[in-house]
C-alpha cells in the first residue's frame, strides 16, 4: 500500500470539498496534515522532510509578501493601480486590462510575485465597481500563469528549463517558440471567462477614484523596493544574456528589495506580522508531502514503464499538465527534463514542457503556486474565495484550449 499516493489523494479531496462537518478547511491546513502524514508514517524521514523544503521558494516569498504588503499598508498599491485601470471605461476592458497588465507583468516578475501583489488589487477593483470578486481572481489566476509561459523567468519551473536545458539563447528562444501563443491564449482566457459570467458584464460605464496614499514614509520605501525588484530583474535578464557565471538567484532579488522596508520602516514588525503566513506553511508542507510520493517511485516507473512515445509534442504538452496536478510543477520538470535531456530532444520538446507545465496551473487550483498564493491571500484580506469547483469549472475548458494552441503553434509554425 503507497501511503504516500494515498495521502495525497486525501489531500486533493479534502480541498476540493474544504469542509468536514462544520470544519471550514484552509488549504494550507489540509496540506498540513498531509504532510504530517507522511511523516508519522515514516514515509519521508524527519532529515529527508527537511532537506525537501525549497529554501530559495521560502526566502523569495517571504521577501515578496514583505514588499507586497507594504505596498498595500501604505496605499501606494491602490494609488498606483487607480492610476493605471482608470482607462478601462468598462468591465470588458477592465478585464483585458488585468489579464495583459498582469500577463505581461508576470513574464519579468514571475507569476508569484504578481499573485502577491496582484490579489489585493483585483479585490478592491470588485469592491469599487461592483464587479465579482470571483471573476476578477480567475482573471489574475489565469493572466499571471498564462502570462508567464513565454519567459524563461517567469515561473520557476521555467527558469529550471533555461538552466538546466542547454539553451543558448533562453529567452530569444522562448520568445521565438512560445510568444504568439501566449499572446492568443490571454485573449482566450478573457473570452472563456467572459462566458462562464457573462452575466456579470454589464454595459455601465466605469466610475474611477483616485485612491490616497496612507501612509507617505512606507510609500516611499515601498516604492524604492519595487523598482529595486525591477532593476534587479533586469541585471538578470543581462547576466543569462551575456551568460555571465555570476550567482543571481531570484532569492537574493526578493530579500535584497525588502531590506528598504526591514530596515528602513519603525512598522517593519507590524508588516512582517502581517505578512502571509499561512501560505508559506503551505509551502512548507508541500515540499515535503511531494518529496514523500517523489521517493515512492510511483510517477518515475510510471513515465518510464510506459510504451507512449514521451519525446512528442503532444506527449509532453499532455504529459506535464497531468503530472503537475499530482506532484505541481516543478518536482514535474525535475523528474521529465532528464528523460527528455537523455533521449537527445530537440528544442521544440523543451518549449512543450515549459509550456505544458506552467499552463497546468489552469487545470487544478493546486497546478500551480500562484494560484494558492492568490486564494489564500483573498481569504486572509477579505471573505472572498475560489472554491475547487469555482477554479475547476472554467480551468479545465481554458486549460484544454490553451494546450491545443500550444499544441498547433509547436507543431506547425
Amino acid at each position: 500500500m503507497n501511503i504516500s499516493l494515498i495521502t495525497l489523494a486525501i489531500v486533493f479531496l479534502l480541498i476540493a470539498i474544504r469542509q468536514i462537518g462544520n470544519v471550514r478547511l484552509h488549504i494550507w491546513q489540509v496540506m498540513t496534515m498531509g504532510a504530517g502524514v507522511v511523516l508519522l508514517t515514516g514515509q519521508i524521514a524527519p532529515r529527508d522532510a527537511l532537506l525537501a523544503i525549497n529554501f530559495d521558494v521560502m526566502l523569495f516569498l517571504f521577501g515578496m509578501f514583505v514588499i507586497g504588503q507594504a505596498l498595500e499598508e501604505s496605499g501606494y498599491l491602490a494609488h498606483v493601480s487607480c492610476k493605471y485601470f482608470k482607462r478601462a471605461h468598462s468591465i470588458d476592458s477592465l478585464v483585458l486590462f488585468v489579464m495583459f497588465g498582469f500577463g505581461g507583468a508576470s513574464a519579468f516578475l514571475m507569476n508569484d510575485t504578481l499573485a502577491i501583489i496582484g490579489t489585493p488589487v483585483v479585490l478592491l477593483l470588485a469592491r469599487k465597481h461592483k464587479i465579482s470578486p470571483k471573476l476578477m481572481l480567475l482573471a489574475l489566476a489565469f493572466s499571471i500563469t498564462i502570462g508567464s509561459v513565454a519567459s524563461p523567468i517567469g515561473n520557476p519551473q521555467n527558469l529550471l528549463i533555461a538552466l538546466n536545458g542547454k539553451i543558448g539563447d533562453p529567452f530569444g528562444e522562448f520568445f521565438r517558440w512560445l510568444f504568439i501563443p501566449t499572446i492568443v491564449n490571454l485573449f482566450v482566457a478573457y473570452a472563456v471567462i467572459r462566458l462562464f459570467y457573462r452575466n456579470d458584464f454589464h454595459h455601465v460605464p466605469l466610475s474611477h477614484s483616485q485612491e490616497p496614499i496612507h501612509n507617505h514614509d512606507l510609500a516611499f520605501l515601498s516604492k524604492l523596493s519595487l523598482q529595486m525588484v525591477l532593476v534587479l530583474v533586469v541585471l538578470k535578464i543581462v547576466t543569462v544574456l551575456l551568460q555571465l557565471q555570476i550567482e543571481f538567484r531570484l532569492t537574493y532579488i526578493a530579500l535584497a528589495s525588502a531590506l528598504p522596508i526591514l530596515i528602513g520602516s519603525p512598522l517593519r514588525w507590524k508588516i512582517v506580522k502581517k505578512i502571509d503566513w499561512p501560505t508559506l506553511v503551505f509551502f512548507a508542507a508541500m515540499f515535503v508531502l511531494m518529496e514523500a510520493v517523489w521517493l515512492s517511485g510511483f510517477f518515475q516507473r510510471l513515465i518510464t514503464q510506459s510504451d507512449l512515445g514521451i519525446t512528442s509534442t503532444s506527449m509532453i504538452l499532455s504529459t506535464s499538465v497531468l503530472l503537475s496536478q499530482f506532484i505541481s510543477n516543478v518536482p514535474m520538470v525535475a523528474l521529465y527534463q532528464p528523460l527528455l535531456l537523455h533521449a537527445g530532444v530537440s528544442m521544440k520538446g523543451f518549449m512543450a514542457l515549459a509550456a505544458g507545465s506552467t499552463i497546468a496551473g489552469n487545470f487544478f487550483i493546486l497546478g500551480a503556486a500562484s494560484n494558492v498564493i492568490i486564494i489564500q491571500n483573498a481569504e486572509k484580506k477579505s471573505h472572498h474565495t475560489l472554491t475547487f469547483w469555482d477554479f475547476a469549472k472554467v480551468g479545465i475548458p481554458l486549460t484544454t484550449i490553451n494546450i491545443i494552441i500550444y499544441w498547433l503553434f509547436l507543431s506547425f509554425f
